[in-house]
C-alpha cells in the first residue's frame, strides 16, 4: 500500500475562492500558512468574523484528499491544485475518515485535525454544478443543496457527507513541500469522527 504524501501546496494572501500553488509553504505554530490570508489565531474566514470575531481559528490550514479530484473528473470536472482553496492536497490518506484531534506530520511541520470543511455555495459559484462532488446526503445520493452553514442548529442534525477536506491548526511549524510523506498519529480513544468547523 503506498505511504500518504503531500502531492502540492498552496497558499493565497488575499481572500478568494482559490489559492496559489507553491513550491513550499511554511507553516507557524498556532497562527497556519504564512503569509495565507485564513492564517491567525483568531477566525479569519469573513463569514465566521462576521458571526464573532473572536472566536479561536479552528481553520488554519485546508487539506484535501488529491483522490476527490479524481471523483471530480469522472463527472466532468478538471480540478488543480489550489482551486478548491486548500493549502495541502494530499495522497494515499483517507483524511475524511481520520479522528478528530490526529496529528498529521507534514515532513517535520505537524497539524492538529480539527473537523470538516463545510462546503457551501461558493464551490458552485467557482464551477456550477461542482457542489455535487464534494456534498451527499446520507445515502450517497449527490446533492447540489448547500449545506447548513456552521452557526445554524441544523449543522448538528443535518445527514450529509461533506468530501470537501478537513480543517486543522498548527502545532509545530516548518516547511511542506510536495512528496514529503504524512505520518498519522491518532488520538487517545475513544476516537470523535471530524464534525464541520
Amino acid at each position: 500500500m503506498p505511504r500518504p504524501r503531500v502531492v502540492a501546496v498552496s497558499r493565497d494572501e488575499t481572500h478568494r475562492f482559490s489559492k496559489l500553488p507553491a513550491d513550499s509553504i511554511t507553516l507557524v505554530a498556532g497562527l497556519g500558512v504564512l503569509g495565507d490570508a485564513h492564517a491567525g489565531t483568531l477566525v479569519q474566514h469573513r463569514s465566521r468574523v462576521r458571526r464573532d470575531p473572536n472566536q479561536p481559528n479552528l481553520r488554519q490550514v485546508h487539506l484535501i484528499h488529491s483522490e476527490l479530484f479524481d471523483d471530480a473528473r469522472a463527472l466532468g470536472y478538471e480540478l488543480a491544485p489550489g482551486d478548491l482553496g486548500e493549502n495541502v492536497l494530499t495522497a494515499d490518506l483517507d483524511l475524511l475518515g481520520l479522528p478528530t484531534g490526529t496529528l498529521l506530520d507534514l515532513g517535520g511541520p505537524v497539524v492538529r485535525l480539527t473537523g470538516l470543511r463545510n462546503p457551501c455555495v461558493q464551490i458552485n459559484d467557482f464551477r456550477p454544478g461542482l457542489l455535487k462532488v464534494v456534498l451527499a446526503r446520507e445515502d450517497g445520493t449527490p446533492t447540489d443543496e448547500p449545506a447548513p452553514s456552521t452557526g445554524s442548529p441544523e449543522i448538528t442534525t443535518a445527514r450529509l457527507i461533506r468530501k470537501a477536506g478537513v480543517m486543522a491548526v498548527v502545532e509545530y511549524g516548518g516547511d511542506v513541500v510536495p512528496h514529503q510523506p504524512i505520518t498519522v498519529t491518532l488520538p487517545p480513544g475513544p476516537h470523535t469522527a471530524l464534525v464541520p468547523v
